[in-house]
């Protein structure tokens, strides 16, 4: 982005934030005593803000020149809504957590934030936090670097292999067609039973499609981009196979698309899409669910001839980003904050420790910093493993307009019935490049 267009932004965010407060000043920044203070919002979760606020005073005893102000970002009615409620009443923080790769677009569409990778130390951190592979399919259309991932969920399947077991089936599925062989003898044997159940297959939501559209299409597609700038670069074969997987399952009476409470650990459906933070619930309310006994975690199934050892999946995924409206001075504090706390494995690992999220490293499952850890927790093994092999959400200011045309114009009617794949996905990419204009 042009430095010309931030000082506008910035200029414009001043006049708003002086009517907003009555022409009172700003005196966040201690300019004029050597010492400089800035906001650091955190996610509105409990255990991120304990981390964020423990780093942040081990970093003030090492910088007595900085004062960091942790507190969490407000969520009414979304995280998202209160980022940018803050940006047009000047009262944004100076870097903040919970920033998606597509809600980043939107910021820096507005220059509200700024290019991460123009600060000083900025390889060195992705160099020392041994996250250069993780990071590139990060980077923006512009070139630029807008948020930085902290941790990234390689989003897999739930298998229960207990289930497949009775069916005389000795591992999950890994193509399309196995799972579907799969699927024809649970309805033999469990006519009750089905393959999956998701609600959201038939829902227009938009994020939802990260959890069922996009880790099969990034499966199928090795991770091709979905969008790149204002340009629909989708894989049609992939994105037509996608849906005929689809279609098929509902063909077949295999997923089920009305409301269930908790369908895979009473077993009234074996194949789940599942995060990381499912685990510690499990812990509590279902503790006869355990690793290699009654389930089992894998990557998407993939269409017949795709290298089901090389594929890709959604990376369920946030980061930071540091706010324009903040001075240089802030600006340049937040960043180094950030390298202080990245160059340090033992800060991943505290991370990992207190919210389950896997810290969004090349090096999660080899370093042996964590090596304890995992051991500890075999579940978010797999997990760690597949990081580099995670595709983060698409990077348009359009998010939410393109995913919501997934699913009315593909992906809901293809499971209802009421489309064939090939006029979906002709329906669908027809619509988005018309948003994408």
């Amino acid at each position: 982005m042009k430095k010309f267009r931030n000082y506008r932004f910035i200029i414009l965010l001043f006049v708003v934030a002086l009517i907003a407060s009555g022409c009172s000043s700003d005196s966040s920044s201690g300019e004029g005593d050597g010492k400089v203070e800035f906001d650091f919002w955190a996610a509105p979760n409990p255990s991120q803000q304990v981390f964020w606020e423990d780093m942040a005073k081990q970093y003030m005893k090492e910088n007595e020149d900085v004062k960091i102000k942790v507190s969490p970002m407000p969520e009414s009615p979304s995280s998202e809504a209160g980022i940018q409620s803050a940006i047009a009443a000047g009262n944004a923080p100076a870097i903040s957590e919970n920033i998606s790769r597509g809600f980043a677009a939107q910021l820096a569409g507005s220059s509200a934030v700024v290019p991460l990778d123009e600060f000083d130390g900025y390889d060195e951190l992705l160099k020392d936090r041994k996250m250069e592979e993780t990071i590139s399919t990060w980077k923006f259309a512009d070139d630029h670097q807008y948020v930085l991932p902290i941790y990234s969920n390689a989003m897999l399947f739930g298998w229960r292999t207990d289930i497949l077991k009775e069916l005389g089936v000795d591992s999950p599925p890994k193509t399309y067609d196995e799972v579907l062989e799969v699927g024809k003898k649970l309805k033999e044997k469990y006519p009750d039973k089905f393959l999956w159940s998701r609600a959201d297959l038939v829902k227009p939501t938009w994020w939802a499609r990260w959890f069922d559209f996009f880790m099969l299409y990034n499966g199928a597609s090795k991770g091709n981009n979905f969008v790149e700038g204002n340009d629909l670069v989708a894989d049609q074969e992939a994105g037509v196979a996608t849906l005929q997987f689809l279609k098929d399952l509902s063909d077949n009476d295999l997923l089920l698309t009305r409301e269930s409470t908790d369908p895979f650990e009473t077993g009234q459906s074996i194949m789940v899409d599942i995060g990381p933070w499912t685990f510690s619930a499990w812990a509590e309310k279902y503790p006869e669910m355990k690793l290699g006994e009654t389930y089992d975690l894998t990557m998407p199934p993939v269409p017949e001839g795709v290298d089901s050892e090389k594929e890709k999946t959604f990376a369920d995924t946030k980061g930071l980003s540091i706010y324009a409206s903040a001075t240089k001075e802030q600006q340049q504090a937040a960043f180094d904050f950030v390298k202080w706390v990245y160059s340090d494995p033992e800060h991943d690992l505290d991370w990992f420790k207190q919210t389950n999220l896997p810290p969004a490293r090349d090096d999660l499952s080899s370093n042996e910093t964590f090596t304890s850890f995992l051991k500890e927790h075999p579940e978010l093994q797999k997990y760690a493993e597949n990081i580099p092999n995670a595709v983060p959400p698409i990077d348009n200011e359009k998010t939410v307009e393109v995913q919501e045309l997934i699913g009315k114009e593909a992906v809901n009617p293809v499971v209802k019935g009421e489309k064939s794949p090939d006029q979906a996905w002709s329906d669908m990419t027809d619509a988005i490049k018309k948003v994408l204009k």
